[in-house]
């Protein structure tokens, strides 16, 4: 019995048979792990499969080989695919038993502990930290990137503030910041599905530079609305929009202040009084 690990399972299959020395048909095999291209490049896994040859193959594979018959080599060929179609068979019904016994262990996790309770149990925005904070660290601690510890503690009463730092944390920026839309928008989702909040992510003082700069932006959009009575910003894009949208709404909290889409899809802010619309 050994253990093979490659990038997929079929050259893991193909990594077993030279091992053994036969075909792939003859080895009984157990998937342990199925690969994953992970996210952005990050948390991927190889496939992991324990192969082994049963006795009565091992025999059968020490024998020399003989030409067989073309009759023979079609029906061992048919044997071949149809060993194979089973195997990708055996693989994705594993596969979604693997799924529905994860979403059961789910289910045990969210409601076993509280022993019939209606209701989870409410936790406060720093135990919320917490918890968030090791589960997090856990699931960057494989990643290429050198990083601190991730840091992570209560913004306000409904915010969560994350904040990375290390050699290699601009790296997890990206190009115009694609790196860093994508990561807030895969953790804003879980922070705000398992725990009802918001999310503030902080790489680098990515974000801090870059309400700085809408700050600055601002100002001659504010002098116009306070001279005309409305107003709005030039196109922004996708996380300047939401901190402009943020500091206008802060600032004219008695004023009609919305995000709007051009006909290509680009985003600004209109800003106007509420009995206007």
């Amino acid at each position: 019995m050994k253990k093979i690990e490659a990038p997929s399972l079929e050259l893991a299959y193909s990594k077993a048979a030279k091992e053994f020395g036969c075909s792939v048909t003859a080895l009984q095999v157990e998937i342990i792990q199925f690969p994953s291209q992970g996210f952005l490049g990050l948390f991927k896994k190889s496939a992991i499969i324990v192969a082994n040859l049963p006795v009565g193959a091992a025999v059968a594979a020490a024998v020399p080989f003989v030409s067989a018959p073309v009759d023979e080599v079609h029906l061992e060929e048919e044997e071949h695919r149809g060993s194979m179609h089973n195997d990708l068979l055996l693989s994705e019904s594993f596969a979604t038993a693997q799924e529905e016994e994860a979403d059961e262990e789910d289910d045990e996790d969210l409601y076993g502990d509280y022993e019939g309770e209606d209701e989870y149990e409410e936790l406060s925005v720093e135990e919320c930290a917490l918890e968030v904070k090791e589960k997090i660290n856990e699931l960057f601690k494989s990643i290429c990137f050198d990083l601190h510890e991730i840091e992570v503690s209560a913004y306000d009463e409904n915010t969560l503030l994350v904040e990375l730092t290390g050699v290699d944390s601009a790296l997890m920026i990206g190009k115009e910041g694609y790196r860093y839309k994508a990561l807030s928008y895969m953790l804003f989702n879980w922070i705000n599905a398992t725990y009802g909040l918001q999310l503030r992510l902080e790489i680098a003082e990515f974000l801090k530079n870059q309400e700085e700069s809408i700050a600055r932006y601002l100002v001659g959009v504010c002098d116009n609305i306070e001279r005309e009575g409305r107003g709005q910003t030039k196109t922004l894009d996708g996380v300047l929009v939401q901190i402009a949208l943020k500091q206008l709404r802060d600032r004219y909290p008695d004023r009609y202040v919305a995000i709007r889409s051009t006909r290509d899809g680009g985003k600004f802010i209109v800003i106007n009084s509420y009995h206007e619309y």
